[in-house]
């Protein structure tokens, strides 16, 4: 369920990802009067002068690829999150090159690539942390419920599935026909 939703959300955000890094020009949606906005807000609550454009457009594509790499760092399965480390900067080299070959509005740089990278490689590392932890809440959760079945069953007095082997397995090796158990296993 985890993955699939993921997945879901993944392909959602990287179609923002594709429209917004695709679209011919973003003068047209207003981002340079945003951005001068967002610059004089900063710099009103101390953020220095010398944090310009340049500097809001990176820490922006940082921002813009963290979800990309959470995403598809859970997208992923659990032996496969680093591919995300390999797989987004490449898409970021992908969508450099197309832009600077096929869009003409669109200026490609190589510091996009840098920034692109080191968000995703962030929120992958984010995923792979947090999969980590339900990884390890899981295990306890499964290993305290096999606990309180193996109390339940020596309060019953009900051999556990070990039990159940390893008597079938003692009476093969005295060279006896094993009886099949007659118990129903529960797991």
């Amino acid at each position: 369920m985890r993955v699939g939703i993921a997945t879901v959300l993944f392909v959602v955000y990287l179609a923002f990802v594709m429209w917004v890094t695709m679209t011919p020009s973003l003068d047209g949606v207003g981002v340079p009067s945003v951005a001068e906005r967002l610059l004089q807000v900063l710099h009103r609550i101390g953020v220095p002068d010398a944090f310009g454009y340049d500097e809001l457009e990176f820490t922006a594509n940082i921002g813009m690829f963290v979800p990309l790499g959470f995403l598809l760092g859970l997208a992923l399965p659990g032996w496969g999150w680093w591919l995300a480390l390999i797989l987004l900067p490449l898409y970021s080299a992908g969508i450099e090159w197309t832009q600077g070959e096929f869009l003409a509005g669109r200026v490609s740089d190589v510091r996009d690539i840098v920034s692109n990278s080191i968000g995703a490689w962030i929120g992958t590392l984010i995923a792979a942390f947090l999969r980590a932890m339900v990884h390890a809440r899981d295990r306890r959760v499964l290993e305290r419920a096999l606990w309180d079945e193996k109390q339940s069953r020596r309060r019953r007095r009900e051999p556990d599935a070990t039990q159940v082997l390893d008597t079938w397995m003692t009476e093969q090796s005295a060279g006896r026909t094993p009886t099949a158990p007659t118990q129903r296993i529960r797991y």
